[in-house]
């Protein structure tokens, strides 16, 4: 399972998903979803230009998880 870290790097930075949207032009469903962890897929590019904007790495922004059921 794949762990997205975006609500606590926003929260940590105090940044909302509408800053996000503004600075970056990445769709605001795209933004919410990784958000939210209801993502299926994303882009590369857009991962690129959330971890730009955060200074972070992917490792950063993702997280592979064990399966508890696995």
């Amino acid at each position: 399972m794949v762990k997205c870290h975006l609500s606590r790097l926003l929260g940590e930075r105090k940044l909302k998903i509408s800053d996000v949207v503004r600075e970056t032009g990445i769709n605001r469903g795209t933004l919410t979803r990784l958000y939210h962890e209801t993502a299926q897929r994303v882009e590369l590019k857009d991962l690129e230009t959330i971890c730009r904007y955060l200074n972070c790495q992917v490792e950063d922004l993702l997280e592979i998880q064990n399966d508890p059921e696995g």
